[in-house]
């Protein structure tokens, strides 16, 4: 079987692939470097998806596009306002909307299960009733970024051949899963939760990441590199704090290893960088001025 679509099927029953996508405008509000679009979506014939479109001002041509991914830390009511509100755990001045719109790219971040618009229930009640339907809360989850990268693609705004995705804990997780399933992601920037799943185990961290974290059966199967050698070799940026728990280090060691070997193998060893601090969980100043280098450099 093919490895990217091993991977896919580990995701349980999630819906159809080719389900129609449909969106209906809310409310186009102006801000002083973009317009922002409050949409929801349809994309799994489940429930409708909350999601923001950030379009900076005066675009003259198809643009590149970024599908931001926001994080977990407990916070269900944050969800997609992650993005144009910030979070303690990142840096703010300014916020991920005015920074990715001032450099001319597109913007879209849905909320995920059981956030921000979404929210309602709790994260173990979810789990627990999907758990019963055969479903993985995190395969849901994923099949969403996958059909919003699927609206993201139809935006006339859009360059479908510059797409990015971005996150940082939970969305960090999101955006190397979304990458090593869907090839239109042409670069990667994770924060903060690049995880050796041996790793975790061994320093007996399992509790730090939430239930939606885990999928039946995922170790039989693949690690946490083999996951990211799907990305390669398109470009991809980690970026971890040495002190961080949700990150053991020797975990980091061991991914960027194998990694820097894979992206070696395909003549791409500039397309793969792991870059540490020493720091806990959450995005520097200097962190952010390499990942906006990065998504300038290969976006």
């Amino acid at each position: 079987m093919d490895r990217r679509n091993e991977l896919y099927q580990l995701l349980g029953r999630v819906p159809d692939r080719n389900y129609p996508v449909k969106a209906e405008l809310c409310r186009r509000d102006e801000y002083p470097d973009y317009f922002l679009e409050r949409l929801m979506l349809d994309l799994n014939g489940i429930e409708q998806v909350s999601a923001f479109v950030v379009i900076p001002k005066n675009l003259k041509a198809p643009a590149p596009a970024v599908l931001y991914n926001h994080a977990h830390g407990g916070a269900y009511h944050t969800g997609k306002n992650e993005l144009i509100d910030g979070v303690d755990y990142l840096f703010k001045q300014p916020v991920y909307a005015e920074e990715l719109a001032r450099r001319g790219y597109v913007v879209l971040c849905i909320d995920a299960w059981n956030f921000g618009e979404r929210r309602g229930r709790t994260e173990s009640e979810l789990f627990k009733e999907m758990l019963w339907k055969g479903q993985v809360l995190w395969g849901m989850m994923v099949f969403d970024s996958i059909k919003a990268l699927d609206y993201l693609s139809l935006r006339p705004e859009v360059d479908t051949s510059r797409i990015a995705t971005l996150g940082i804990s939970m969305g960090s997780t999101m955006a190397w899963w979304t990458a090593a399933l869907d090839t239109r992601i042409k670069v990667t920037v994770d924060i903060g939760c690049l995880t050796d799943f041996d790793s975790l185990i061994e320093h007996r961290g399992l509790d730090y990441h939430g239930v939606y974290y885990y999928v039946p059966d995922l170790l039989n199967h693949f690690t946490t590199a083999q996951i990211n050698a799907l990305i390669a070799p398109r470009p991809h940026l980690a970026l971890a704090g040495n002190y961080d728990p949700l990150t053991p280090p020797d975990g980091l060691d061991r991914i960027n290893a194998e990694l820097t070997k894979v992206y070696s193998e395909l003549n791409a060893a500039d397309a793969w960088k792991l870059l540490r601090y020493n720091t806990g969980h959450f995005e520097s100043a200097a962190m952010r001025v390499e990942i906006l280098k990065f998504l300038d450099k290969w976006l």
